[in-house]
C-alpha cells in the first residue's frame, strides 16, 4: 500500500513538470554537498550566497533539472525531499508549511489520502530537521528570511538539536 502511494505521488510530481523546481535554489549542508559531489562533478551548479545552495539556471529552473528530470534525484537536497512541505524558524520552534494547491498539484492528492499526507509529512519533518541541525545559525537566518508565498502553516515543532 505504501509503495502504491509513493508511486502515485511520483506520478503527480512527474506530470506537473517540476513546478517546485522553478526559481528553486535549495539550501545545502556541507554533508549534502559532499554527497552530491561524490556522484559527479556538480561544482559549477553549487554556489554560496549567504548559504550554500544549488544555483538557479538561466531559464529560472533549478540548475539540476535537465529535460524535466532531476540530475540528483536519488540524493537530492533535504528541502526537495520535503516538498511540498517547507519550513521557517523562530527563536524557539521549527514551523512547517504546506504549499497551496494553486501552486502544487500534489496537494490535492495528499489532502484526499490521509495516509499519503502523513507519510510525506513525516519525511518532510525528518528531512528538514536533518538540514536545520547541520546549518549554521547565520545561514538559517538568511534562509528563514526568504519569502514562501502561497503556503499554510501546518505544524510548529521544537527546534532540532545542532549536529555541528
Amino acid at each position: 500500500m505504501v509503495e502504491d502511494l509513493i508511486l502515485k505521488a511520483e506520478a503527480v510530481r512527474h506530470a506537473c513538470g517540476g513546478i517546485c523546481c522553478n526559481g528553486a535554489c535549495p539550501p545545502l549542508s556541507e554533508e549534502r554537498i559532499r554527497i552530491i559531489l561524490s556522484y559527479g562533478d556538480f561544482h559549477e551548479r553549487i554556489e554560496k550566497v549567504g548559504y550554500h545552495r544549488i544555483k538557479g539556471g538561466k531559464d529560472g529552473l533549478c540548475s539540476m533539472l535537465s529535460e524535466g528530470k532531476c540530475a540528483i534525484h536519488a540524493f537530492k537536497p533535504e528541502t526537495c525531499i520535503a516538498g511540498p512541505f517547507t519550513f521557517d524558524l523562530t527563536d524557539h520552534s521549527l514551523r512547517i508549511f504546506l504549499k497551496q494547491e494553486k501552486i502544487c498539484p500534489l496537494i490535492a492528492v495528499l489532502k484526499a489520502n490521509r495516509a499519503m499526507y502523513d507519510l510525506q509529512f513525516g519525511r518532510a519533518v525528518e528531512s528538514i530537521a536533518h538540514l536545520v541541525a547541520r546549518l549554521l545559525d547565520d545561514e538559517l537566518a538568511i534562509i528563514s528570511a526568504l519569502p514562501e508565498p502561497d503556503t499554510d502553516q501546518v505544524a510548529e515543532l521544537p527546534l532540532p538539536e545542532k549536529a555541528l
